[in-house]
C-alpha cells in the first residue's frame, strides 16, 4: 500500500524504504508488548515507566511504517516526531491523538535531556495512549494476516 505523503517523506529522506517483513513486525510487536508490560511495574520510577510506555508508542509507530514499506531515517533529526506524525497515514490515527502523542514525545525529551520529573498524570496518559495504540495495531495486523 503506497501513500503519497509517505512517498514524499521518502523523497526528502525523512523515511527510508524497506522490505515489508511480517517476521520483523511480529518481533517488534512483541517488544512493544514487553515495554508496555514494563510500564506497569510500580516499583520502577515514573521516568522509567514513562520511557517504557513511550517506547511501546514508538514501536507501534515504526510497525505502522513497516506495514507500508518504510522506516524513519535515523540519520535525519526528528525521527521520533516523523514516526508519530506518520500515524495518520499508517494506522489512521486521528489528528487529536497524534497531537497528544507528540506532547508525550516532548515530555519524554524533557525527562531524558533536561531531567524534568514525570508526573503521575503524564505517566498514566502515556500508558493509556500506548495501550490503545498497541491494541489498534494488533487489530490491524490481524486484519492484514500478520498475526
Amino acid at each position: 500500500m503506497t501513500s503519497t505523503p509517505l512517498a514524499n517523506l521518502a523523497k526528502v529522506r525523512k523515511l527510508d524504504t524497506v522490505p515489508v517483513s511480517k517476521e520483523l513486525g511480529r518481533r517488534m510487536l512483541e517488544t512493544a508488548r514487553v515495554r508496555l508490560k514494563d510500564a506497569s511495574i510500580t516499583q520502577i520510577s515514573n521516568e522509567g515507566r514513562f520511557e517504557s510506555a513511550y517506547a511501546a508508542i514508538r514501536y507501534a509507530a515504526d510497525i505502522g511504517l513497516l506495514l507500508h514499506g518504510y522506516r524513519t531515517s535515523t540519520s535525519s533529526p526528528g525521527h521520533h516526531q516523523t514516526a508519530i506524525g506518520c500515524l495518520v497515514h499508517t494506522l489512521d490515527v486521528d489528528a487529536r491523538t497524534i497531537s497528544l502523542l507528540d506532547s508525550l514525545r516532548k515530555q519524554r525529551n524533557l525527562a531524558d535531556y533536561e531531567g524534568d520529573p514525570v508526573t503521575a498524570g503524564a505517566l498514566n496518559e502515556c500508558i493509556r495512549q500506548a495501550s490503545a495504540l498497541v491494541a489498534q495495531l494488533e487489530d490491524r495486523l490481524r486484519r492484514e494476516g500478520w498475526l
